[in-house]
């Protein structure tokens, strides 16, 4: 038994007519009369009475053809999503990252690359970077976006680090707004909002004052970079922060005109890594979705 002596049947109980079958099925009158006789021998009984040149179904015709239905109605199914997985419109993508981008920048890339795509879903899990490294080297999540620390399980993880360039906020209402550029003794003193003294950033910046013997004035310390153009909104302290921070508040924020960003002459680097399991194939949409969102963040480097 096969697909195509079911849809013939199907047809002909429908229609009432092998010729009328055979015209919607758009195949020759003989080729559907040759199906449902060969349905009818695998079956080991007729399925119609020929009376009068007109086929009538026998009992047990309604039974199969309910049967039929059922499954014709599932192959159809499976073509569907076959051609949904095919053109990448059907899946689901599980991502972790640390909190800050996962606030503003991934749930505004995410919604753009599902746009069009009805039956992709996604989760998107927030912890800290380490937590979220973790996480990965169970094999739990497709990607994930954590800052790139080489040392946490590199059997278990693909790294695929991406460098970017810190720039100052500065209140709009500070002097050193009419700059061009910030450099370190621009700073010196002057009240910070800095990431706190175990982020790689903090101990860039110590380095730098350091080295330029200017004095490091850490009023505010927080866990990531989004909180601290709070205070240089209200006019408290400057901050160097990386570009994804920048594009989430300059997306999102309703006070745009209170901070201006400007580059920052001693190079800072905000380093992070976008992480796969190194042990579970990723599905072509998850791939898909890895290459556009390293797209996306090297358009901020």
């Amino acid at each position: 038994m096969n697909l195509k002596q079911l849809r013939a049947f199907k047809e002909i109980m429908v229609t009432g007519s092998v010729s009328k079958a055979a015209s919607n099925l758009f195949r020759t009158q003989p080729a559907v009369s040759s199906q449902l006789a060969s349905l009818e021998e695998e079956v080991g009984m007729p399925l119609f009475e020929r009376r009068e040149g007109r086929l009538h179904p026998v009992p047990e015709a309604e039974y199969i053809l309910a049967e039929a239905t059922e499954i014709l109605e599932k192959v159809e199914n499976l073509q569907d999503s076959l051609t949904r997985v095919k053109n990448l419109n059907v899946g689901r993508i599980n991502m972790v990252a640390m909190i800050s981008p996962s606030i503003f920048f991934l749930p505004q890339l995410i919604s753009r690359f599902v746009q069009n795509k009805e039956h992709v879903d996604v989760s998107l899990f927030s912890h800290s970077s380490f937590q979220a490294q973790q996480l990965m080297s169970a094999q739990r999540y497709d990607v994930g976006l954590v800052d790139h620390v080489e040392s946490v399980a590199p059997s278990l993880i693909h790294h695929d680090p991406l460098d970017f360039k810190c720039v100052c906020a500065v209140p709009a209402s500070d002097p050193l707004a009419q700059n061009t550029t910030i450099c370190a003794q621009d700073l010196d003193n002057k009240p910070l909002a800095m990431l706190d003294g175990s982020h790689a950033i903090h101990e860039q910046l110590e380095s730098i004052f350091k080295t330029n013997d200017l004095t490091l004035n850490k009023r505010f310390e927080t866990q990531y970079f989004l909180p601290q153009l709070s205070f240089v909104e209200n006019g408290l302290a400057c901050a160097i922060v990386d570009p994804i921070t920048v594009a989430s508040y300059q997306a999102n924020s309703r006070n745009q005109d209170q901070i201006v960003f400007l580059p920052f002459t001693s190079h800072v680097t905000f380093s992070i890594s976008i992480v796969t399991p190194a042990h579970r194939p990723l599905s072509t949409l998850a791939m898909m979705f890895v290459k556009y969102l390293k797209s996306e963040l090297q358009t901020l480097q």
